[in-house]
């Protein structure tokens, strides 16, 4: 029996932009499964994004069968239970892809790789999602398509072009309207916010370990979309009680 009132794939696209670990699950020469502990990022359109080495096993799986699977946990959870937190399992084929913008958001995402991103033996690969499993509590365990799961993109060529100088823009010159989001209309801790990504649907926001998403007024396909949503939602947090 599930919850009708339960929004499947607004939970799912949660977990998805708020994960910044995963459990990646490859197939080993013997046909086994072989999960590892990896970071992770998303394009624009939600698709998760690793920076991989090639002496790594999971990647020497992943050369002779890309299929693979991504576990994903939401940070935080009732009283300390993993399991009481939602947790989304994302599957399909894991895809090279040597995007820039790709590099950049997993960059801005885990600003610790870029210690090691120039290797030689390193590169970026794309999750091409082919379907999701949802487990998000008691009556909540749903199967997604792609479609419920990703960010429509074909749209928004304007803000995509533009999102690089928008989020420098926003670290730069508008540190304090990020905390606000953070704090005021998200409830995230204090911290030294910055914005790593935008995309049609929201803002992706860092501090430290910490990851928020914030849900733009309205969906954004055009190079004005952030500087727009950037004064809407600063007003809403300077209103909200401290």
């Amino acid at each position: 029996m599930t919850d009708s009132a339960f929004d499947a794939a607004a939970e799912a696209r949660r977990v998805l932009r708020l994960a910044s670990t995963g459990a990646l699950a490859t197939l080993a020469l013997s046909g086994a499964p072989f999960a590892s502990l990896v970071t992770v990022a998303t394009s624009a359109a939600g698709e998760p994004v690793f920076l991989l080495s090639d002496l790594a096993l999971h990647t020497k799986n992943l050369a002779r069968d890309p299929r693979a699977s991504l576990l994903l946990v939401a940070p935080g959870g009732e009283g300390g239970d993993p399991l009481a937190g939602a947790r989304l399992t994302v599957s399909g084929r894991m895809l090279r892809d040597a995007d820039p913008a790709l590099r950049r958001r997993i960059l801005a995402r885990h600003e610790e790789a870029a210690g090691y991103a120039g290797f030689a033996d390193f590169a970026v690969w794309r999750l091409a999602v082919e379907g999701a499993h949802l487990v998000a509590g008691f009556g909540r365990i749903v199967a997604l398509e792609p479609a419920d799961l990703l960010t429509a993109v074909a749209d928004a060529g304007g803000l995509l072009s533009a999102e690089e100088s928008a989020v420098a823009h926003m670290n730069a010159d508008h540190a304090d309207a990020l905390a606000l989001y953070a704090t005021r209309l998200l409830g995230a801790p204090e911290g030294a916010w910055r914005a790593t990504g935008a995309d049609p649907d929201g803002l992706d926001l860092r501090a430290g370990a910490q990851r928020a998403r914030l849900a733009f007024p309205n969906r954004g396909t055009t190079g004005a979309a952030p500087p727009e949503a950037r004064v809407a939602l600063a007003r809403e947090a300077r209103a909200r009680p401290v």
